[in-house]
């Protein structure tokens, strides 16, 4: 009995290890797309568009919170994708996953900018933005898993 309880701990801490891991790459991913997204919006879109020319961020602590932001929301989606994708491989899944994170995400930013915000391309932008940053860690994910750098979730014949 003590056997198996030693067993499935261990099991247990090698799950959290790879959550641990899937979140790490996965919020490094949205972190580094979000920085793109940035660079992209300050040097090129704001400059080239007047009418989202609102949406210009300035090197501020908003713009570090927002970018811990991205971070932490993509850490919470690769553990959260990793439970999702198992081992079925389900197509609709997974990019439902990456859409309803990204539509939470998006949403929530734009509840926020609801009050000072007439503009409808803010929206566009704030929602594309954030479905953007889901699409590439999961892009990142599929790739880890399929070179096998992380495990999917309950793979227990993979331990060892």
């Amino acid at each position: 009995m003590e056997n198996k309880i030693n067993t499935t701990s261990q099991l247990t801490f090698l799950e959290r290890i790879e959550s641990l891991k899937a979140g790490i790459l996965s919020g490094s991913i949205a972190f580094l797309t979000f920085s793109l997204l940035i660079g992209f919006n300050i040097l090129i879109l704001a400059n080239q568009f007047e009418v989202i020319e609102e949406i210009q961020i300035s090197f501020d602590i908003r713009l570090i919170i927002r970018g811990a932001i991205a971070f932490i929301s993509g850490f919470l989606f690769g553990v959260t994708y990793r439970y999702v994708v198992r081992s079925d491989h389900n197509p609709h899944l997974n990019s439902g996953a990456v859409l309803a994170f990204g539509l939470v995400r998006g949403l929530g930013e734009l509840d926020g900018g609801l009050n000072t915000s007439e503009n409808g391309w803010f929206f566009v932008v704030v929602v594309a933005e954030s479905i953007l940053l889901f699409a590439a860690a999961r892009i990142v994910l599929d790739l880890a898993l399929k070179q096998g750098w992380l495990k999917t979730f309950n793979s227990n014949s993979n331990w060892g």
